[in-house]
C-alpha cells in the first residue's frame, strides 16, 4: 500500500489560454540600443505554449528582431501604438481564463518608481514605452473582466532614469485603469530588481533571466499551459541567478509579486549582503530535490515515492505543491525512517542520472541526515 497520491492540478483548457509575447531587439534609437536575444527568447516561449496546445490565434507575438535573425513563425510589429492597442482595446475583450505576458527588451525605472518598457519605435528624442505598473493595474480591475489568472514575466533593466542622463524626463504615459476589483490572481516576475540592469548574453543571443525561465518552464511542461506554482518556481529562479552572480555574470536580484483576493506580497531575492544566513540542511536538501525537473510534475513525483517501501509511503504526508511535498517527505523520512532517505535517492537518480544533480543530492542528504535529531537521540 502506498501513501495518498497528491491531487493533480485541474486540467486547463488551452482554448481558454491567451498570451501577449513581446521581444524587442532593434529600436529606432539606433544601433546603440541593439539588444540581441529578446526576439529569440520570445519565439522560444511561443513554442512552449504552442506545444502545450494553445492555438496560434491566441498567441499574440510582437517582435522587432535584429538581422540576420529571421523568425520562421509569423509575428506582428512591436511599436508603441500596436502594443498599446492590444493592451487597451483587444485583450480586454477576450473571453479567457489565463493570460501569459512575456516581455523582453529595454526598460527603465522612472522617477516615480514605475517600470517603463520601451517599444521598438522608441528614439532618443521620443522614448515611447508601456508603463508596466499601469498595465498591471488595468488588468487587475474591471476594465479586464476575463483572465482571472495571470502570469507576467518581464526581462528588462530597471536602471534608474536619472542614472541614464536623459536630457528630458520621461513623459507620463499610463494606460487607462478601471475600478479595482478582487477578481484576478496576478503574478509578476521581474528579472532585474530595483535600480539594476538585466544581463544579456549578446554572443548566445539570450537574456540570462529569460534563459533560466525558459529552462524551468520546459522542465514543467506537464503543467502547461497553466502557470506553474509561482512559489515553487521562484526559489529555483533565485538559486540560478545567485549562481550567476557568484560567477560574476550579473548583478541582478529578481523579484516576484503576488496579488490575489487573499494576499498582496512582494517576495524579493535575498538582499545583497556578505553576512547572509547559511542555508540550512533542510533547505539544501529541498533545493537539491527540486533541481530535478521530475519533482515539479505530480505524476513523476508520485512514481518516485511509490518506489519506496510501502511501510514508509503509508505514513508520508503529501501535498500537491512540489516544495511543500518535498519538505514533508524529507522531514517524515528523517524522523521515522532515516534509511529511506537513501531509498529516495536511489529512486530519484534511477529516473534522472544527471551527474551534477546526483552529486549535490547525495551531499545534501548526508548533511540533512546528520543534522536531524531522532527521538532516540533526545535526552
Amino acid at each position: 500500500m502506498t501513501g495518498p497520491v497528491p491531487p493533480l492540478p485541474p486540467r486547463v483548457d488551452p482554448a481558454r489560454v491567451h498570451a501577449l509575447i513581446v521581444g524587442i531587439e532593434r529600436y529606432d534609437a539606433g544601433s546603440g540600443w541593439d539588444l540581441p536575444g529578446p526576439a529569440r527568447d520570445a519565439v522560444a516561449f511561443h513554442r512552449l505554449l504552442r506545444a502545450a496546445g494553445v492555438p496560434d490565434a491566441q498567441l499574440r507575438l510582437h517582435l522587432a528582431p535584429l538581422p540576420p535573425y529571421a523568425p520562421e513563425v509569423p509575428y506582428e510589429p512591436a511599436d508603441h501604438a500596436t502594443l498599446r492597442r492590444v493592451l487597451v482595446r483587444e485583450l480586454p475583450l477576450v473571453q479567457g481564463d489565463i493570460l501569459w505576458v512575456w516581455w523582453g527588451g529595454h526598460g527603465v525605472l522612472d522617477r516615480a518608481g514605475r517600470l517603463r518598457l520601451f517599444c521598438a519605435d522608441a528614439s532618443t528624442a521620443d522614448k515611447l514605452g508601456i508603463d508596466l505598473d499601469s498595465a498591471l493595474a488595468r488588468y487587475a480591475g474591471d476594465a479586464v473582466p476575463g483572465f482571472a489568472e495571470q502570469l507576467w514575466i518581464v526581462d528588462a533593466c530597471e536602471t534608474f532614469e536619472e542614472a541614464l542622463g536623459f536630457r528630458e524626463p520621461l513623459p507620463p504615459d499610463a494606460l487607462p485603469v478601471g475600478r479595482r476589483s478582487l477578481a484576478h490572481q496576478q503574478t509578476l516576475l521581474r528579472a532585474a530588481g530595483r535600480g539594476r540592469a538585466a544581463a544579456n548574453d549578446p554572443v548566445r543571443a539570450t537574456g540570462l533571466f529569460s534563459e533560466i525561465m525558459l529552462g524551468l518552464l520546459a522542465a514543467r511542461a506537464a503543467v502547461l499551459p497553466a502557470p506553474p506554482d509561482p512559489e515553487e518556481l521562484f526559489p529555483a529562479v533565485r538559486t540560478r541567478i545567485a549562481a550567476l552572480r557568484e560567477a560574476g555574470r550579473t548583478h541582478q536580484y529578481p523579484e516576484i509579486r503576488l496579488r490575489s483576493p487573499e494576499r498582496t506580497e512582494i517576495l524579493p531575492a535575498a538582499a545583497p549582503t556578505a553576512e547572509r544566513r547559511p542555508v540550512s540542511p533542510l533547505q539544501r536538501a529541498v533545493e537539491a530535490l527540486l533541481a530535478y525537473p521530475l519533482m515539479g510534475d505530480p505524476t513523476e513525483r508520485q512514481t518516485v515515492v511509490a518506489a519506496l517501501n510501502p511501510r514508509v509511503t503509508a505514513m508520508l504526508p503529501r501535498h500537491p505543491r512540489a516544495r511543500t511535498d518535498a519538505i514533508g517527505i524529507l522531514n517524515a523520512l528523517s524522523r521515522h525512517h532515516p534509511e529511506a532517505l537513501w531509498e529516495l535517492f536511489d529512486a530519484v537518480v534511477s529516473v534522472d542520472d544527471d551527474p551534477e544533480r546526483k552529486e549535490e543530492l547525495e551531499a545534501a542528504l548526508r548533511d540533512f541526515a546528520a543534522s536531524v535529531k531522532r527521538p532516540s537521540d533526545r535526552k
